[in-house]
């Protein structure tokens, strides 16, 4: 054993790669381990459909948000446009959350320059919590990417000869984490407090400049993009879609609170915000009693649980934002002997109750690797394991396959219902019009609006299932599409000029 770790030491000098300690080779073997099974996982989940699909859609040379349509910012769908597949698209992520574990080690190694106890056990949860299928650390989403520029941006702006350069770049990394997702900017306001907390309001001048020089860094990515977009004459529809979108999608999960007054339906926001402020302000009170780090992970806490909680919607993988601080308050509170030991319990029953009071779903860990290895030892057979994920997976392939096989990628087809995004990422064939999921059509157009697009521009095949109908398109099929294929519930219909020959 030793002399495979002798071997791994030599060739990390060789590849002057960063010196890394025996136990975090062993968490990141460990972790990419873990991740194995995502690797065959088949294409099911709902929003890395989405995300594969706009990704498919940038290789055909479509604009985001104009030709082809979700409300996130575009570095998710790039990255998945880099990937081409599922497959890849999982490999890029297991070595990105290496990659972020290994930069929030360093900055554990920063914060907790003389207790080693405390690094290995704040890495260790961080790194087995961002891995776990219980929080969908297995699954691709922003939060996964974003956290990393978070702990980067922290781990140079806590430095103690911190510079102008050094916080303007501080500034980019929280911008580019922004461009994955918005919530990731709700980090950036915590080293100002802390900077207020730690310092005073004596010192308000310089932090000030610093916070000027953090928002021009911040501001700078996303400028760039505006830019870029204005050129491709996108740019009204990318800022509402990827941000001013986002502001309905606060309320959204309480539709009900639309009609209501403002104050009335943004109350619950309203109340968090204040929350917020008065944990910064009791920090502040008793800031020389407390260590800077103390003050720092609570309002990292604070902070990360207004993000997650922004849409009150219970998707565990909001959580991955709020591991860091997390992991750090544990580690405090495990190997620390000292009051704040003890004042870790506050930030830490926050961050039990906001999962519990908004019902955040979990997801279960030993039945997924369980099942992962009944079908690696042939116990489970590849379809067996696919309907396991989802009762549609199999049809999906079917259809997919069948799309693959009787048509061009340049032809465009349209699906309804939920599963829509998977056929149209397996199958790489694009929808003739922008929104790829039904759900997009629901909140941001209309079915009868889209049926009309959709007959401007009839695309090669419509596929329809019996438990989602969409009567609104069954003049223009009775007029131009023929049955061809059924698959499962799913009719598949062919334009006729396309049908073959019977």
């Amino acid at each position: 054993m030793k002399s495979v770790w002798h071997k791994i030491h030599i060739l990390s000098d060789k590849l002057h790669m960063p010196s890394l300690p025996n136990w975090l080779v062993g968490i990141l073997a460990l972790v990419f381990i873990l991740r194995i099974p995502s690797f065959f996982e088949p294409y099911y989940y709902g929003d890395e459909m989405v995300y594969m699909t706009l990704g498919q859609g940038v290789r055909q040379g479509l604009t985001l948000y104009k030709d082809i349509h979700d409300n996130k910012p575009p570095l998710l769908y790039l990255t998945a446009a880099v990937a081409d597949n599922l497959f890849w698209f999982k490999v890029i992520l297991a070595f990105w959350n290496i990659a972020t574990i290994v930069v929030f080690y360093k900055l554990a190694k920063f914060l907790f320059e003389k207790n080693q106890k405390a690094q290995k056990i704040s890495t260790v949860l961080f790194g087995l919590l961002t891995t776990s299928p219980l929080l969908e650390g297995l699954t691709v989403n922003s939060e996964l990417f974003m956290v990393a520029f978070s702990i980067l941006a922290f781990l140079i702006l806590l430095k103690k000869d911190l510079k102008t350069k050094g916080i303007f770049v501080a500034g980019v990394l929280f911008g580019i984490g922004t461009l994955f997702k918005v919530p990731a900017a709700f980090d950036a306001p915590v080293i100002v407090f802390y900077w207020l907390i730690t310092t005073g309001f004596g010192n308000w001048k310089n932090i000030l400049k610093n916070t000027l020089i953090l928002m021009a860094g911040f501001a700078t990515p996303l400028l760039i993009t505006f830019v870029w977009y204005f050129f491709k004459g996108a740019l009204p529809e990318y800022i509402k879609a990827a941000f001013l979108q986002n502001v309905g999608y606060v309320s959204s999960f309480r539709p009900g609170d639309v009609q209501k007054p403002f104050l009335v339906r943004n109350a619950p926001l309203l109340i968090r915000g204040f929350i917020v402020l008065a944990g910064s302000f009791v920090l502040f009170v008793f800031r020389k009693k407390l260590s800077s780090k103390f003050v720092l992970f609570s309002l990292w806490t604070l902070f990360a649980l207004f993000a997650i909680a922004l849409s009150e919607r219970p998707y565990p993988h909001y959580l991955i934002q709020v591991i860091a601080p997390v992991s750090f308050l544990l580690a405090t509170f495990f190997t620390e002997k000292s009051l704040e030991q003890s004042l870790t319990v506050i930030p830490l029953a926050l961050s039990l109750f906001v999962p519990v009071y908004y019902k955040f779903w979990l997801y279960p860990v030993g039945s997924y690797y369980v099942r992962f290895i009944n079908f690696a030892i042939n116990r489970e057979t590849k379809t067996e394991y696919f309907n396991g994920y989802s009762p549609t997976t199999n049809r999906n392939y079917e259809i997919a396959q069948f799309l693959a096989t009787s048509s061009k990628p340049s032809d465009r087809v349209f699906m309804w219902g939920p599963d829509s995004a998977a056929v149209y990422s397996l199958s790489k064939r694009l929808p003739p019009i922008k929104y790829v999921v039904d759900y997009h059509i629901l909140d941001y157009s209309t079915k009868a609006q889209e049926a009309k697009n959709i007959a401007a521009k009839p695309p090669k095949f419509i596929i329809l299932t019996s438990d989602n109908p969409y009567p609104e398109l069954r003049l223009l099929i009775k007029q131009k599409y023929i049955l061809v294929n059924t698959i499962g519930n799913a009719d598949i219909y062919s334009r006729i000029d396309f049908a073959p020959a019977r």
